[in-house]
């Protein structure tokens, strides 16, 4: 194998090897903390500035803008976020990569010694550890590692190009043909869908002196703009609330960069007068462009949206009809009695969209596909939607005074869509992450096990399927039997727990661990269960057939009609 070759072939094992450790970073992240990363920018969302801030900090760590556009895309279909705000978290994402960026390229000259420091307590971490968390916090590591010691490899497999007239000459066409290397720059990161990933390309280029600033800003004005497609591409396929920020991002991105290239000789010469060394100019030059777009754009989203807006044509009237509530009418406020069917209404609509939940994360649990679990995040954000919207209605249908029997009826409306909204956080949270441990794990059940999931799952369905005539129609007799749901549950689950902690299987340690697992699962779904059950108890509570938490024989219903 001639020298060229194996040059190239060295260069290119380098690039996998860093978009290797980009992607085990942000799957660690995004497995260990995803859900915590969702929330942090969730709470922020009250205004652009605070949504700016979480997008900063949460790209941070989690360290690719993509990555975080497609959350916030995924919100945004869900009717979650505003476009405004969702475009402020957008482009704090984009400055939180590129810190990241130039914290690794400017800390690249420690990569010998942090390399193997990272790749060997990462597997350590990985390897010894059971929890979830702990060996998500090790695959990190191992990606961090594994791209420090990628750009070793880059950096030492582009060191004899500064010999090689032809790279050279490449090079020097980039230098003075800014478009070809605006060109380059958007290609290489659409290819790689890491901008992170092609900045310490570039990064290793300007360190060994095969690069030259000139010819570094066109390509890096071009991994600005790039960098904002590998979102859009993903987006194609979902609705236009979701598509039209990705796109409002590359508008902004794209627009300052095409405005820039034509003086990128004056930017060049600029860079020259500063005191510090190519690298450094580079990468700031990376972090100041983003911090231009926000300065620019951050104040000017709402233009910004509106003239995205005209170019993402708007969806289909056909579509999913539990997308965003639909009959809180505030003409209605009103007239308290309509006011209070609306938001009843809206509130059957969430334990639909809460048995769509449930169904998905049975599905996963069957199947043994991670992938179904995916989809959750988005209809837990409908739910949490629907909520607020639940809430900010009835509020403002109490604020005014109401008699009391409709006061009472609206707080039961609130509880019970507070409940529904846990309901989802336990299906999302928790029970997500049972299947997803079991699934990790390669934990199969025991048929007795599986038959008890399925009849426990039963009654969940069965308890779901009573819930609209108890909530729309005040019937006691429906509300009992949904109120007695709670009760089958228990029974059933009583049973189920004191078989199973007695069996044969108990008693291999791999037998404990899988029962374990059982046994929690079980229990979430008693959570679930209670949540949803929990209808039926203030109209039972009413007619008094309610003692000591338990219902009093439904014969006695017909009395109390």
């Amino acid at each position: 194998m001639n020298s060229g070759t194996f040059v190239i072939l060295e260069l290119l094992g380098g690039v996998a090897l860093l978009l290797w450790g980009v992607r085990m970073v942000r799957t660690g992240v995004m497995r260990g903390w995803g859900d915590r990363l969702q929330r942090f920018v969730e709470e922020r969302l009250s205004n652009r500035l605070t949504a700016f801030g979480g997008g900063v900090l949460a790209t941070a760590v989690l360290g690719s803008a993509t990555a975080m556009a497609l959350i916030v895309a995924g919100l945004a279909g869900a009717g979650a976020i505003s476009a405004q705000t969702g475009l402020a978290v957008l482009l704090g994402a984009d400055i939180g990569s590129a810190l990241v960026s130039g914290l690794f390229a400017s800390g690249s000259s420690l990569a010998g010694v942090l390399a193997p420091l990272f790749l060997l307590t990462g597997y350590i971490a990985f390897s010894v550890s059971g929890e979830f968390r702990p060996r998500n916090a090790g695959r990190i590591l191992m990606g961090l590692g594994l791209m420090l010691m990628a750009l070793k490899v880059v950096v030492s497999a582009t060191a004899p190009l500064r010999e090689a007239t032809l790279f050279h000459d490449v090079l020097q066409a980039v230098a003075t043909e800014p478009v070809l290397g605006f060109l380059v720059g958007a290609m290489l990161a659409w290819l790689f869908h890491s901008t992170l990933a092609v900045i310490l390309l570039v990064a290793s280029l300007l360190m060994n002196g095969s690069l030259e600033v000139a010819g570094a800003v066109p390509l890096i004005l071009g991994i600005n703009f790039g960098g904002g497609l590998p979102a859009v591409s993903a987006t194609l396929d979902q609705p236009p609330s979701a598509r039209k920020l990705p796109v409002a991002n590359l508008f902004c991105r794209g627009l300052l960069a095409v405005s820039l290239l034509p003086f990128a000789r004056q930017i060049v010469d600029i860079a020259g007068r500063l005191p510090t060394d190519p690298l450094h100019v580079a990468v700031g030059l990376h972090v100041t462009f983003n911090l231009v777009v926000a300065a620019v754009f951050l104040p000017l989203s709402s233009f910004v949206v509106n003239l995205v807006e005209r170019l993402v044509p708007p969806a289909p009237v056909v579509g999913d009809p539990l997308t965003s509530p639909r009959y809180l009418d505030s003409m209605s406020l009103e007239t308290p009695a309509i006011a209070l069917s609306n938001a009843t209404t809206e509130t059957i609509r969430m334990s639909e969209l809460l048995e769509r939940m449930f169904r998905m994360a049975l599905t996963s649990l069957q199947a043994g596909r991670l992938e179904n679990l995916k989809e959750l995040l988005p209809v837990d954000a409908r739910l949490g939607n629907y909520m607020a919207s639940v809430h900010a209605y009835l509020g403002q249908l109490t604020q005014d005074g109401l008699p009391a029997g409709e006061t009472s009826r609206a707080h039961e409306i609130m509880l019970f869509a507070s409940n529904l909204e846990h309901a989802g956080d336990v299906i999302k949270l928790s029970l997500a992450d049972r299947i997803r441990a079991k699934i990790k794990q390669n934990i199969q059940f025991t048929v007795s096990q599986r038959a008890a999931i399925e009849a426990l799952s039963e009654v969940i369905v069965a308890s779901l399927r009573l819930l609209p005539a108890a909530l729309s129609s005040r019937d006691v007799a429906a509300a009992s039997r949904l109120a007695a749901q709670k009760d089958r549950f228990r029974e059933l689950e009583d049973e189920i727990v004191r078989r199973h902690l007695g069996g044969e299987h108990v008693e291999t340690a791999a037998g404990a661990r899988d029962n374990a697992l059982f046994i929690d699962l079980v229990r979430d779904l008693h959570r679930i269960n209670s949540d949803i059950a929990a209808a039926g108890y203030p109209l039972v509570q009413a007619a008094g057939l309610l003692s000591s938490s338990r219902i009093l024989n439904v014969g006695a219903v017909a009395g109390a009609r």
